[in-house]
């Protein structure tokens, strides 16, 4: 504390577990920094400034990113490799630095009210703050309604916004200036594939390792998927972890148990039911800081309570689906090879021709009608991201008219579209590079940082590395989803390392049964209770809301993710505003 900053910091120790508590301060006591996350390559670095004449006084990460910044200035966010949110207080030029890293791993949010500024890696934190002013953010409900988490940068707290992934800022006199220093770079090359596998390869082996530098062990999860498998396969972690709701198409950990013995892992595993879902959800949501409907939510949570048992580290598979194409929505619709083998040769016509033939098969019902709009059709017009729960339409119909006037779907994604128009990439790039902006750090990122931290764990994602984009963004088009299966090279890569039935697996997710629990009479019970508070009629046409959950009960209609959407954030305005914010306790369910 000075006489104008006061920095606090609560510390996971991972590395320097003794000397690295935060804030730390620069030799004469006038730079001062707090840190989250990890900053791989730090002992190169270190060298370097010990060269140049920096006195250090920890072994911390946290220690070369204050004197690296003394040394390079912003040019430090050009040399670092790792996932990052800090902040570095000047006081002799009475001004704060701040930065977020490459891909928005670590959250970063800031607020200024009342003349304060302020900033944490959890809003709740802010919420003590007496200069803290807390509102409902109504611009955002509509939005989340249909991409199922926080769209904007503003937050659902008014007045609290998210430093987007890339980007830098200075917050001199009362002003905040931001700037963006890195983004991805899709391009077409002509690479061959033995090669595009090596570089993928041997960059996944190094982005692993280098993921594995800790003071204390580092673990991994490991679910039915290729990512997660990859990754365990290529780190050979003492201890991997895996979770799944009861038996069958929603327990992945047989799968996972399964290839752990097959390469010869430790794996730890355990199953859920319904009832430790609804009973933590509250406090999932608490977690998250705003609302998120992703169903992942609730085994992560639980999954990551599992690896905390033994570990404050593991590694993940996050990333790859953004890296190489891995998501069936980039325009997998449909399992005939012959539909699949036209519909790709009708990608060589001229744009014109394309765009004719996805107008005529926009909305038609024949078999391939869908994968033929997905693969022909403009990006721009036909892909929003990942999630679509609500059609814009539905959400404004299901809303009162105070909550209908946030920004719409074509807003949000035409501005990241606009920065890559006219440079020629493919519609598969195009989707990836929305993702990379809105869908990982919006959803993928942000709850698999808050459900760890939850439990004090950290959780790293070598997949989602600057040298594994350098490799993943001039990937051939033809290499990252053809006939065979989405992230073709990728896969190819991990066939080095894993059995076929796990590197050749059609993507799943992360598979939760709420279709099967929202037509439980329990389950179903619950949930109607929420939707009959008082407080739902200010947000929704609260006769419409009842009539969905009674109509996909009764088997009438399918509403199961839109119902599970408008839980989620009802869930959370009970917690963060009815509740003022406090840490709800598990109920009995």
């Amino acid at each position: 504390m000075d006489a104008h900053a006061a920095l606090g910091f609560r510390r996971l120790s991972i590395i320097d577990l003794g000397g690295g508590n935060q804030p730390i301060l620069n030799e004469d006591g006038t730079m001062a920094i707090t840190f989250n996350g990890e900053i791989y390559n730090y002992r190169p670095l270190r060298e370097a400034l010990i060269k140049a004449g920096h006195t250090f006084t920890t072994q911390s990460d946290t220690e070369v990113l204050l004197h690296g910044y003394e040394e390079w200035g912003g040019k430090l966010l050009e040399r670092i490799r790792g996932m990052f949110a800090f902040v570095i207080w000047d006081s002799t030029r009475q001004e704060l630095f701040g930065a977020r890293d490459h891909f928005g791993i670590k959250p970063f949010y800031y607020a200024t009210m009342n003349g304060t500024f302020m900033y944490a890696s959890e809003i709740k934190s802010m919420l003590q703050h007496p200069d803290f002013v807390k509102e409902l953010n109504k611009d955002a409900l509509k939005p989340y309604m249909t991409f199922q988490y926080p769209a904007t940068d503003e937050t659902f707290f008014k007045g609290v916004f998210k430093l987007k992934e890339g980007h830098y800022f200075t917050y001199r006199n009362g002003c905040m200036n931001i700037h963006e220093y890195w983004d991805c770079n899709f391009e077409e090359s002509k690479q061959n594939l033995d090669d595009l596998v090596e570089d993928i390869d041997q960059t996944v082996v190094d982005s692993v390792a280098a993921h594995q530098i800790a003071d204390v062990e580092v673990g991994s999860f490991l679910s039915s998927g290729v990512d997660s498998s990859y990754v365990a396969a290529v780190a050979r972690p003492e201890h991997t972890y895996s979770i799944g709701f009861g038996k069958g198409t929603y327990n992945e950990s047989q799968q996972a148990k399964e290839l752990a013995q097959l390469i010869k892992l430790n794996n730890t595993s355990e199953t859920l039911d319904g009832e430790d879902a609804f009973s933590y959800f509250p406090q999932i949501q608490w977690h998250l800081d705003e609302p998120d409907s992703n169903p992942s939510c609730v085994p992560l949570f639980f999954l990551s309570e599992l690896a905390s048992r033994d570990l404050r580290v593991v590694l993940s598979g996050e990333g790859a689906d953004e890296l190489f194409a891995g998501y069936l929505g980039y325009g997998v619709h449909t399992r005939s090879k012959i539909i699949k083998m036209v519909t790709r040769w009708l990608t060589h016509l001229p744009a014109p021709a394309r765009h004719a033939i996805a107008r005529f098969a926009q909305g038609k019902t024949f078999h391939g009608a869908w994968h033929l709009y997905a693969n022909l059709a403009p990006a721009e017009e036909s892909f929003i991201g990942q999630a679509q729960v609500f059609r814009e339409s539905e959400a404004k119909a299901l809303l009162k008219p105070e909550y209908r006037k946030g920004p719409s779907v074509a807003d949000i994604v035409g501005r990241i579209y606009a920065r890559i128009a006219g440079k020629g990439l493919s519609e598969i790039k195009k989707k990836q590079y929305l993702d990379m902006h809105q869908w990982m750090p919006g959803d993928i990122l942000l709850k698999a940082d808050k459900l760890t931290m939850a439990h004090s764990l950290e959780l790293r994602v070598p997949l989602l590395d600057k040298e594994l984009m350098s490799v993943a963004q001039k990937v051939p088009t033809k290499y990252l989803i053809n006939d065979e299966n989405t992230k073709f090279a990728f896969r190819q890569a991990a066939a080095r390392h894993l059995p076929k039935e796990w590197y050749d697996r059609e993507k799943l997710g992360f598979p939760v049964p709420i279709s099967k629990w929202l037509r439980e009479e329990k389950f179903y019970r619950l949930v109607r209770e929420v939707f009959e508070r008082d407080y739902v009629a200010q947000f929704f046409d609260q006769d419409a809301l009842l009539r969905m959950i009674d109509d996909n009960y009764e088997g009438k209609s399918d509403d199961r993710r839109k119902i599970w959407t408008v839980y989620s954030f009802l869930t959370w305005y009970d917690v963060f505003f009815v509740h003022d914010g406090a840490k709800p306790e598990p109920a009995t369910v």
